[in-house]
């Protein structure tokens, strides 16, 4: 048996595989190949993670190594022991990063959060009040840093949970209170971001109603956004859109982010290209 040391790099990161239920602890204490499900521990012996992962190109380490936190593990565990599976809980939103270019589109007063680009209809967030626009700040009081940070802690929370969640809405702070469904499983990560609207016919909507979509073409940038037949773009990038050409006015001014604002059915969402 071994023992090897080191420090924490950093906190919260995510990315290493599809599943998006990521918080790891990243640290450069050796972790070798066979050592995942081992104990991560502090100074005082006391257990924080257990090992992982590791960023290992040619297999051996490089100092780069994951543990999921130890608060974490005792909620999934506690839900293994009582259920004899994990019950995620979900909000029944679909989002993105809020970077600055996005907030400086969306014309919003802050830098980091979980932007709202759908609510799921009969979903925790939609029974709340949460809408399409908003971005997420805080959770339980503890500011949101990304989108992935919110799935995350979300996504490991027993399903029934109350919690509440800090909004920025149209310049304003906004607290609502929530309690969380058990996931369905079967949502379409939507936060990839594409190039392009090509691909669209469109056509105004009577007068001054906005601009009705009446076909998309399979395989084209405006099919891969998620542009669908029968969708309405009524704004972009914070503007209302009435018309053809107000939208080719936004167009025109060539944004880094656009996001434009659809109404499909009853509901209201965001599609969000670069």
């Amino acid at each position: 048996e071994t023992v090897t040391s080191g420090i924490v790099s950093a906190l919260g990161r995510s990315g290493l595989n599809a599943e998006n239920y990521e918080n790891f602890i990243q640290t450069d204490a050796a972790i070798n190949r066979g050592n995942s499900g081992g104990a991560l521990v502090n100074l005082n012996g006391e257990l924080i993670g257990i090992n992982t992962a590791i960023l290992a190109p040619d297999g051996g380490n490089i100092g780069i190594g994951f543990a999921i936190p130890s608060n974490m593990v005792k909620n999934l565990t506690s839900q293994m022991v009582e259920y004899g599976q994990v019950k995620r809980g979900e909000l029944g939103i679909m989002g993105t990063e809020l970077n600055s270019e996005l907030a400086k589109a969306m014309k919003v007063d802050a830098q980091r959060g979980a932007f709202v680009s759908q609510v799921l209809p009969n979903s925790s967030a939609a029974k709340a009040g949460i809408k399409a626009g908003d971005v997420i700040t805080s959770l339980n009081g503890k500011p949101i840093s990304s989108f992935a940070a919110l799935r995350a802690q979300v996504g490991t929370m027993p399903v029934g949970s109350k919690l509440t969640l800090g909004l920025l809405r149209d310049g304003k702070q906004v607290n609502v209170n929530l309690e969380l469904q058990q996931s369905s499983q079967n949502q379409v990560d939507s936060s990839s971001i594409f190039n392009g609207i090509e691909g669209a016919e469109m056509s105004n909507k009577g007068k001054d109603q906005g601009v009705v979509v009446n076909n998309v073409k399979t395989g084209t940038p405006a099919a891969q956004i998620g542009l669908k037949k029968g969708d309405v773009i009524i704004g972009a990038n914070q503007q209302a859109v009435k018309n053809i050409a107000e939208l080719r006015k936004v167009l025109d001014s060539k944004p880094s982010v656009l996001a434009l604002n659809i109404q499909r059915g009853d509901s209201s969402i965001y599609l969000l290209m670069q």
